[in-house]
């Protein structure tokens, strides 16, 4: 069965950074491109990042593009969001997805619980 734990949420002030994971298994985890999405109280889901296979390819929202950097090791079956320069606005519960199929999908498959993001004006 596949199982995506996110992890690395909190609460954080204006401008601080925080470095999310996600750890996939039950899969080969080479075979899956990924991809993080979010959700912010009354608004519908954004996909915020996305990431190939291999790592070759990344894709960013306008919204976060030059702030937040999506990775993956492979080896660890694991990828993380690194995200810095924090605005209230990027507040939202933060989701992994997993694609073996699609690169940068608007409907993965695979999801975990999500781990919730707090950014204090």
């Amino acid at each position: 069965q596949v199982q995506v734990v996110e992890s690395g949420g909190g609460l954080v002030q204006t401008g601080g950074s925080l470095r999310l994971s996600c750890t996939v298994s039950g899969v080969t985890f080479d075979d899956y491109a990924m991809d993080w999405f979010r959700q912010a109280p009354g608004k519908g889901r954004e996909k915020v990042a996305c990431i190939s296979r291999s790592g070759a390819s990344t894709f960013y929202a306008r919204s976060v593009e030059g702030r937040f950097t999506i990775s993956r090791d492979n080896a660890k079956n694991t990828m993380y969001l690194q995200i810095n320069s924090l605005k209230p606005e990027d507040t939202a519960m933060y989701y992994c997805a997993a694609d073996r199929q699609t690169y940068c999908s608007d409907s993965p498959p695979y999801w975990g619980q999500g781990t919730q993001v707090t950014v204090s004006s």
